[in-house]
């Protein structure tokens, strides 16, 4: 499928990355590497290549990428490994054993690199998908009120889009997303919210199940494998509802429908980051069962929903505030009805 960032094929549907899950990160039997200490320098700059199989295992390539930001002025050489930044692999999901990585399976995440280094990181490291300037900050909406626009991280070279890998007690779900504009989520093999979501569709077996704040649609598809008739997705941040909308299409083979119709593009959503009313930005059609996507503020949802809601979903990123939680709850049940659960 075309990636909605750089236009290539780097997207994949569903099966095929699940597909690839037990031997993309395993070494052949060529494959060497070398495990080095993150809190110190690498002991030289050598720069170990790739095996015969194209891959090459992470602390390697993150000596490579030292390397090379030490010569761009970017860290110094008394600066540890672990200062190069964050690796986020594609696609995640739990693993036993550090990765040997394939060509444009990383994406680096990292506060001090600037656009020339990044450009070199993407060019020389043929490992690096994308590499992100990242901050203090958590990217996408945070604030339960969601006011204002939320923060962001930059990518300055290559695609950062990649997929996480969710396992759950029906079929493995893919859900990717643009990692500088949303923020981190990591598969550990064991997620409650999963687990929970699951339970709570098989106790009430709903018609109609909503998620009010579906970020990248993790919880929302996970309920559609339970053949539900009508799913709802929401989310007033226009890169979650979009990549909502866009894993669906892509786990279409566990769900039942036939079509997805988008009624905006990622530029159009990008354009008006935040919505406060709802807007139905995509539907599916065909099959047994109808999902929807909106765009907007979870407080205004309850008008264009449908008067017989069984069961919603509320995953606020932020529970701290229990005075706020709490009355958005109280309003939901009020305005909405049926029964609603924070996973």
């Amino acid at each position: 499928m075309k990636c909605p960032v750089c236009g290539d094929d780097c997207v994949q549907d569903a099966h095929e990355l699940i597909e690839q899950q037990a031997t993309i990160f395993a070494p052949c039997p060529r494959c060497k590497g070398r495990t080095l200490n993150k809190q110190k320098p690498p002991a030289d700059m050598a720069i170990a290549r790739p095996c015969e199989c194209n891959k090459r295992f992470i602390d390697d390539v993150f000596s490579h990428m030292y390397a090379i930001m030490v010569e761009e002025g970017v860290l110094s050489s008394a600066d540890p490994l672990h200062a190069v930044g964050m690796p986020l692999v594609h696609p995640g999901f739990a693993m036993m054993q550090p990765p040997y990585l394939p060509p444009r399976s990383l994406v680096l995440l990292s506060p001090n690199v600037t656009k020339p280094c990044a450009n070199r990181l993407f060019a020389e490291v043929p490992e690096v998908r994308g590499v992100i300037k990242s901050n203090e900050a958590v990217p996408g909406l945070s604030d339960i009120d969601f006011d204002g626009i939320p923060d962001t991280y930059t990518l300055l070279a290559g695609c950062d889009v990649r997929a996480n890998i969710f396992a759950t007690q029906n079929e493995k779900v893919v859900i990717y997303k643009q990692q500088s504009v949303m923020h981190i989520e990591f598969p550990r093999g064991y997620d409650p919210k999963i687990i929970w979501v699951g339970t709570r569709v098989r106790q009430v077996r709903p018609k109609i199940f909503v998620d009010a704040c579906a970020g990248p649609g993790t919880l929302g598809i996970i309920a559609g494998l339970y053949d539900i008739p009508h799913v709802i997705l929401n989310d007033a941040w226009y890169a979650a509802a979009f990549w909502s909308a866009f894993n669906l299409r892509v786990n279409r083979e566990h769900l039942n429908f036939e079509e997805l119709r988008m009624h905006a593009t990622y530029d159009e959503m990008r354009a008006r980051p935040v919505l406060k009313t709802p807007e139905k930005i995509a539907e599916t059609q065909g099959g047994t069962q109808y999902f929807e996507v909106y765009q907007g503020d979870c407080h205004e949802l309850y008008t264009v929903l449908p008067k017989d809601v069984d069961l919603s979903v509320i995953d606020l990123f932020e529970k701290k505030d229990t005075e706020k939680v709490n009355a958005f709850m109280e309003a939901w049940k009020a305005r909405v009805g049926g029964e609603v659960f924070i996973p």
